[in-house]
């Protein structure tokens, strides 16, 4: 019904908007990440949006880029998460990380997500991968430059365990050292560095 509204911000509240649009004031829900990305209370905007209706309500949903809105969209058609738990996703992932994270079967990274547990999680992936992947994303070219790289950490990662069980320690006490390491564009023996430290506590 509605693609997107332009008008004045007229308010920022934990978990909504106000816009004002024509004399109307539109109260619209967005993640935490999206409302701290808006501008300042008085000054125009422009927020996508999604009309959500049900039997006993009827809200609207924003969103700063239709990338966030698909993913927005995408989430609602996996059974068991609703309106409320996709917008908490989308304040701690980006589209293109999640996307990553559903090609990828990262059940990590989307565990880590509040609110998701493994098996749903699990059941993101299942139900999503096909979808993600036959999406016609305009970001593809940032997805293909981030799978590279997490392609290349994931090598680096492994070196770095056999390096470190060579040195005599378990894959087990390894992996658990490397655990409590942000291991992102981290060399190998950066990795290796630093799980000698938590090895060595």
């Amino acid at each position: 019904m509605y693609a997107y509204i332009k008008g004045s911000l007229e308010a920022k509240s934990l978990g909504y908007v106000v816009v004002e649009a024509n004399g109307v004031g539109y109260k619209i829900f967005m993640s935490e990440s999206a409302i701290d990305r808006l501008g300042e209370v008085g000054e125009k905007v422009k927020i996508y949006t999604y009309l959500r209706v049900r039997e006993d309500e009827m809200s609207l949903y924003g969103f700063i880029t239709n990338e966030e809105l698909h993913m927005f969209e995408l989430l609602l058609s996996v059974s068991g998460i609703g309106a409320k738990s996709a917008i908490s996703i989308l304040s701690n992932i980006t589209p293109s990380s999640f996307a990553l994270a559903v090609i990828t079967d990262d059940v990590a990274s989307i565990k880590s997500l509040p609110g998701i547990g493994a098996k749903t999680a699990q059941r993101i992936i299942l139900e999503l991968k096909d979808k993600v992947k036959a999406a016609d994303d305009t970001n593809k070219e940032e997805l293909e430059t981030m799978l590279n790289k997490k392609e290349a950490n994931m090598e680096n990662v492994s070196e770095a365990i056999a390096a470190l069980q060579v040195l005599g320690y378990s894959r087990k006490e390894v992996e658990k050292a490397l655990e409590k390491v942000e291991k992102d564009n981290l060399s190998v023996e950066d990795l290796i560095r630093k799980a000698l430290n938590n090895l060595a506590r």
